[in-house]
């Protein structure tokens, strides 16, 4: 007789107040001496930031005061802070405020008014200017305030709903930002912008602006300046994929840089996203390139000749936001793979010095699931892309029981499930479950047409593929068929509710957090960043109301059966609580097993320790009542 805990009962290392203990890395840049690197963490919801010495002469030392968090407020955040000529400008997230402080230490110093948000600062090459995004009763704009907040902020570009990347040529006399419209989105069509700056008066007032990249069918992600002027690089999905172009400062012309199916950007959901790093003397460009769901270093030539991949010798398969210095040849980012979690990284191409981990990293790497790049065919047709994580040491094929399975899909609907670290997958598979993330047809790492077949067809195909997904887990022997469970947070939860409308049968449980469940309360109650998103996704109202109906869980909730757990954040503003209150409702009325946990002072995901910890323990207990004991 077997002593092995059932699958679904072993015992993990992954408690959840292990996992609420864990670290957020979030971006990561240099001072301008190139010996100073500062980095943003989160932990318990207050982001802070983080001084180090490249040099390794003192330890860490972190700069934010207890009594703020840094945070960029607008849209889903992100360009949090920069830094340069040894101060950090940075976001308070209570206020929306811009504030400076030096690295040597000192309170910081507010240069913006409380009202509105802000967000991407970018100084200027002299120091005196920083420019910023700015968003203020539905407004947004480019705007300027002098790095010491002696003036009142001027808004520099106007006129676009949304504004990323503002940027300034080495010249002081240039600047760069793109910018787009509804009812587009930044991945579906946006412009890339070269403006000129005007010094005559008090504070320098924009020239003449032109359009050089991008149209309404075209992707710009993250324009840079070289540091010697003589190139603008930049990403653009217009020959299907993300690929690296260079604008020639002198002469006007494009050239593309890198090619392959490979992508070099990734859909803008936040300000500061970066993928491109410039190094010190404009001769190379650092980039991150996507293949297979893995993203790694690669350095070009500008003059020519074959890129090279940075070595890094500790196995990290995903990276996020490189920064090169401004003095040597070292870069600076994010790195995971699957059985390590974030760390600040340092790299030369000869060695990799690690200057923040997210985590203790207490768990030996044996013990954590690998990812498996796999494919199951499109039920009409086609390739659908998923990573498997089988819970460590199961070997599907030998004889005795199979474990149940968690079909987990992806928010965005643009998102990507990834050769990194992911806390929530190694939670379920170090605890016997088989855990496969769905790319379906509408994610982003496979090219522009993969992740544009998903217009008009969100609900349809997310939901044929997630379904297809969780058979080919059965038909492939890989897990219990009569234990496979959908999972999935923000769009993925809706899908998690379609897929369990439409194939009931199929699952023995559902897992939705912050669930979209009325496409109706969606297009007329989220924010602005995504207010006409359905349009794209469904069809502009009231022309596709029809459709709105046959696609919300609400209004077909009679088909849902199955047990569901629900997690919703109290102060969420993108799905707010009434969508799921809905859908509980309608449970309730027919009684359908359920839980509901609602997470006062939450948003969008969960910030807070004792949330996390308290996610984690309901979920586990959840998948014990209904799945292992069922």
């Amino acid at each position: 007789m077997s002593t092995n805990p059932p699958f679904g009962l072993w015992s993990s290392p992954l408690t959840p107040r292990a996992m609420a203990a864990a670290l957020r890395l979030d971006d990561v840049q240099w001072d301008s001496d190139g010996r100073r690197v500062v980095w943003l963490e989160a932990r318990d919801g207050r982001g802070s930031l983080w001084c180090a010495d490249t040099a390794g002469v003192d330890a860490p030392r972190e700069l934010t005061p207890g009594d703020m968090a840094v945070r960029g407020r607008v849209g889903y955040g992100g360009g949090d802070f920069t830094v340069a000529d040894g101060h950090v400008f940075f976001i308070d997230g209570a206020t929306g405020r811009l504030f400076r402080q030096s690295l040597s230490g000192g309170r910081p110093r507010p240069l913006s008014p409380a009202f509105g948000a802000a967000a991407a600062p970018a100084c200027s090459p002299d120091r005196r200017w920083l420019l910023f995004v700015h968003s203020y009763e539905g407004t947004d704009c480019v705007a300027l305030v002098d790095a010491e907040g002696r003036q009142w902020p001027q808004r520099l570009a106007t006129g676009h709903d949304f504004y990323m990347w503002p940027g300034w040529h080495p010249s002081g006399n240039l600047v760069s930002y793109v910018a787009w419209d509804h009812p587009q989105m930044p991945w579906d069509g946006s412009l890339l912008y070269l403006a000129e700056l005007e010094h005559g008066g008090a504070t320098p007032q924009l020239g003449a602006a032109r359009v050089i990249a991008g149209g309404p069918a075209t992707s710009i992600f993250q324009p840079v300046f070289s540091p010697d002027g003589a190139w603008l690089a930049y990403v653009s999905d217009a020959d299907g994929w993300w690929q690296i172009y260079l604008y020639d400062m002198a002469t006007g012309s494009h050239r593309r840089l890198t090619d392959g199916a490979a992508e070099h950007g990734q859909p803008a959901w936040a300000q500061g996203m970066r993928t491109l790093a410039w190094g010190r003397d404009g001769r190379r460009l650092y980039y991150l390139r996507a293949e297979g769901g893995q993203r790694r270093v690669w350095v070009q030539p500008v003059a020519g000749g074959p890129p090279q991949p940075l070595s890094d010798g500790e196995g990290y398969s995903w990276f996020t936001q490189p920064a090169a210095s401004p003095t040597g040849d070292a870069l600076v980012g994010i790195a995971s793979s699957p059985a390590i979690t974030p760390r600040v990284m340092l790299a030369d191409g000869q060695q990799t010095r690690i200057l923040r981990r997210s985590s203790g990293e207490l768990v030996p790497a044996a013990q954590l699931a690998s990812a498996l790049p796999v494919t199951w065919p499109a039920p009409e047709g086609g390739t659908i892309y998923g990573m498997l994580y089988l819970p460590p040491g199961y070997m599907p094929g030998a004889s005795g029981p199979r474990p149940p399975a968690v079909v987990r899909v992806h928010g965005g609907p643009t998102g990507q499930a990834v050769a990194a670290y992911g806390a929530e997958v190694q939670f379920l598979a170090t605890r016997g479950y088989v855990v496969l993330e769905v790319n379906f047809r509408g994610s982003t790492g496979y090219g522009r047409a993969y992740a544009q077949a998903l217009r008009e067809r969100w609900g349809v195909l997310d939901v044929a593929d997630a379904i297809a997904g969780a058979r080919y887990l059965a038909t492939a022997g890989l897990a219990d068929p009569e234990r496979l469970v959908i999972m999935g947070a923000s769009s993925g939860g809706y899908t998690v509710l379609e897929a369990l409308c439409q194939a009931p049968e199929l699952f023995r449980a559902g897992v939705c957090l912050y669930a979209v469940t009325d496409l109706f309360s969606l297009a007329a109650e989220t924010h602005k960043f995504e207010a006409h998103y359905t349009d794209w996704l469904v069809g502009p109202l009231p022309e596709a109301a029809a459709r709105y109906r046959e696609r919300s869980p609400l209004f077909h909730a009679e088909h849902l059966r199955t047990p569901l757990a629900i997690f919703q954040g109290e102060d969420d503003r993108v799905v707010p609580p009434g969508q799921a209150e809905a859908i509980v409702a309608a449970l309730r009325r027919r009684g359908v097993p359920h839980v509901y946990h609602l997470f006062p002072g939450e948003g969008h995901g969960w910030r807070r320790s004792e949330t996390i910890e308290r996610y984690y323990s309901a979920l586990d207990a959840f998948l014990r009542q209904y799945v292992v004991f069922a």
